[in-house]
């Protein structure tokens, strides 16, 4: 597969994703947002929360779950990028960690799991 078909999968993952995350009452705050190579797909918030999320598209699950594949070293990235922008945007709200694992191929491919992991203290 080439890298631009990569991108364009991961590109209507994330638009998916975002619009489940607005069909939930979160308004999106970023898509894609970078410091240095750490990167949040999505970052949305409601009155309480402020979640960073990570969205994982796949056109099968025939190498598993789209989840599966957040690695701990994926997550430590998200975590010291979500510390960055909670401290530059002065957020006082919540902060919480999700992944929405979206399969292509099938008509009811989109897994939400809110609370994913949690920063390790």
């Amino acid at each position: 597969m080439s890298n631009s078909t990569n991108i364009q999968i991961g590109n209507e993952g994330e638009s998916r994703a975002s619009t489940h995350m607005e069909s939930l009452g979160f308004k999106i705050r970023e898509r894609n947002w970078r410091h240095g190579h750490d990167e949040i797909d999505i970052i949305a918030e409601n009155e309480t929360f402020i979640v960073f999320t990570e969205v994982k598209t796949r056109q099968s699950n025939a190498f598993g779950e789209p989840e599966a594949f957040v690695t701990r070293k994926k997550q430590s990235f998200m975590i010291r990028a979500a510390n960055t922008y909670i401290t530059r945007h002065n957020i006082e709200k919540e902060a919480r960690f999700d992944i929405i694992a979206i399969t292509l191929n099938q008509a009811d491919g989109l897994v939400h799991i809110p609370d994913a992991f949690y920063p390790i203290v």
